[in-house]
This record gives C-alpha cells, sequence and structure tokens, in this order.
C-alpha cells in the first residue's frame, strides 16, 4: 500500500537509502561529544534529550532538531557550534524517500499554502511516530528493520516542516473511517488522536474530519494533494501502489482546488474537528 504523503507516500515509498548527510552529521556530534570529554549519557541531559534519542542522531538514524543546534552551543562551545552548523547544512530531508516521491517531496518544502485530502490513511506530515511505525510494520512486501527505521526518519523529518514554515498555511481533511480504524491498535489510535489535537493548535494548520455519513461528497476523485508555490501557482499531486503523478496543467490543478474547496465546505470545521477528537480520545 503506497499511501501519498501518507507517508510520504508511505510511500516515503521504500528505497530505503542510507543517508550520508545523516551519518556524517551524527558522526560529527559523536566526535565533538567526546573531544569535550562527555558520554552519551553526560550529554543528553544538556541538551535536553534522551541518551537513547541522541544516540539514534549519532548513528544517522534520527533527524537531528534544530534546537539541537542552539543547545549543543551552550555545552560544547562556539567553535564546535559552527562545525556542527555546517554538518546540518548539509542534510537532506529527502533522504529514505522514494524517487518517486522526491519531487514533490520539494514541492512541500517551498510551498506557501499545502492542501491535503485523505481517505486512506493519515496524512504522513500529520502521522505520530508509534502510527508511522504501525504503517511500516504492516508494509509489503516486508521491510527489514533498518528499511523500517529509515522510513521512520524521513518521515518525521518531512514533518518539522509545519514548525519551520509558521507562514505556510496547512489544511487537512481526513475522512472519519480513517481515525474509527484504529491503525496499530487502541495505544496507537490514542497517540494519534492526542497528536492530532497538538497539531490542531498549530495557527498554521487547519484540520477538518470529513464525517461518513455525508451525502454531499466532492471527493469521489480519491485522495489529492495541492501546493501554492510561491509563485502563486497551483500544482497536484495523487499516488497509489508506488507510483505518482505531479500535476503542473493549470487547468487540472483548478479542477482539483475547487473540489477540495468545496469537501472543505462539506467537511466539519476546525472546532467541531477538534469536539470530535476530544470525544474519540474519552472512548478510547
Amino acid at each position: 500500500m503506497a499511501t501519498a504523503d501518507n507517508g510520504g507516500g508511505v510511500g516515503g515509498g521504500c528505497e530505503p537509502e542510507v543517508s550520508d548527510s545523516l551519518k556524517t552529521f551524527g558522526a560529527v556530534l559523536k566526535v565533538l561529544r567526546e573531544e569535550a570529554r562527555l558520554t552519551q549519557e553526560q550529554f543528553a541531559p544538556l541538551v535536553q534529550y534522551s541518551t537513547a534519542y541522541v544516540a539514534k542522531i549519532e548513528q544517522g538514524k534520527r533527524f537531528p532538531p534544530r534546537e539541537l543546534l542552539d543547545r549543543s552551543e551552550e555545552v560544547l562551545g562556539p567553535v564546535a557550534a559552527r562545525v556542527l552548523g555546517a554538518a546540518a547544512r548539509s542534510l537532506t530531508r529527502k533522504a529514505g524517500l522514494a524517487s518517486w516521491f522526491r519531487q514533490w517531496a520539494g514541492v512541500e518544502e517551498e510551498a506557501i499554502s499545502l492542501y491535503a485530502y485523505e481517505c486512506r490513511v493519515i496524512p504522513g506530515l500529520l502521522q505520530p511516530e508509534p502510527y508511522i511505525r504501525a504503517l511500516f510494520e504492516r508494509y509489503l512486501p516486508p521491510l527489514t528493520d533498518e528499511q523500517s527505521e529509515l522510513q521512520v526518519v524521513a518521515r518525521l523529518a518531512r514533518q518539522q516542516l509545519l514548525v519551520e514554515r509558521p507562514n505556510t498555511s496547512f489544511s487537512f481533511v481526513v475522512e472519519q473511517a480513517v481515525l474509527e480504524r484504529r491503525m496499530g491498535g487502541v495505544a496507537v489510535t490514542k497517540a494519534l488522536v492526542e497528536h492530532l489535537l497538538a497539531v490542531g493548535r498549530y495557527r498554521n494548520v487547519e484540520l477538518q474530519v470529513m464525517p461518513s455519513l455525508q451525502e454531499e461528497h466532492a471527493g469521489a476523485e480519491g485522495d489529492m494533494y495541492l501546493a501554492e508555490t510561491a509563485g502563486h501557482r497551483w500544482v497536484g499531486y495523487v499516488e497509489g501502489h508506488s507510483s505518482s503523478l505531479l500535476i503542473t496543467d493549470p487547468k487540472a490543478a483548478s479542477h482539483m482546488l475547487q473540489r477540495y474547496g468545496k469537501m472543505r465546505s462539506q467537511a466539519l470545521s476546525h472546532q467541531a474537528t477538534a469536539s470530535l477528537l476530544e470525544q474519540m480520545r474519552g472512548a478510547l
């Protein structure tokens, strides 16, 4: 099941390339930490992360948060911070993403408006880590642990867009059935609902649920993604079964935008969606 940004696509597809840039950053951090005569156990609390999290960053298995650079300067000093900053600038978010998804991933990073409608899984930009892992545990053909870990890293890295681009408007319309499916079980669903409630409080994010019972529904064409470029041009994206299509024709993109606008009017409001999520959380 390749799902659009549902994973990036779950898509983040399954081309499990090891990110040389992530490994390099991790190696640089490890050398600087050791030069400061700090163990991982000593360094982790100083930068306000767990030892396990620091270990994964040093192994190239986690995309380093921006806060790590600022906190590292206080611990390792300004010279080490400049070295670490140089290593950070070489990082790529596209490591672990399928080749057929990367073009859209590039569009995402520059978009000033980003819209998504999903009826299969939660959009990748909204997936908490337990949900991501539940998806890849069920991926067919099965993935190795290393392949799965690369997919998780890539997806979590993409989600930084929500906080790193506060002037970008994000809109998500998700079918209620996707939430009620309880992918991965009750614990995963609880984590998902909590995460959606938290992300829904971001000022640049609008989250709407499309009710299961809805006689007027403009989404019969299926999942869709839309992005407004810096030049105020709209492009669309659709995906499925390890393939994708970037839609740049203005007329076709306009038709998608019309359908998406109609769906926003048919779905629950942002406030009503938050209330529904609160109810779901209470019932779990």
